[in-house]
């Protein structure tokens, strides 16, 4: 059975920004190991030097309205 609550005093909800490499992505992947669920799709957006990328994960205890 999947805690209630994140592990370790995580929050709920946590956004991830980064460059778009690998570390971003092992980022992501770390929170979904813990039980995580994607919200939304990710954004991108160029610096003029590197592409920057973000993604939302939640809890799924959270309840969101949208």
């Amino acid at each position: 059975m999947r805690p209630t609550e994140p592990p370790e005093g995580l929050p709920t909800y946590r956004l991830f920004t980064g460059e778009d490499d690998a570390a971003f992505c092992k980022k992501v992947s770390a929170a979904l190991e813990l039980g995580y669920q994607l919200y939304g799709p990710p954004v991108a957006t160029f610096n003029g030097k590197s592409v920057i990328v973000a993604q939302a994960v939640i809890w799924p205890t959270v309840q969101v309205a949208l």
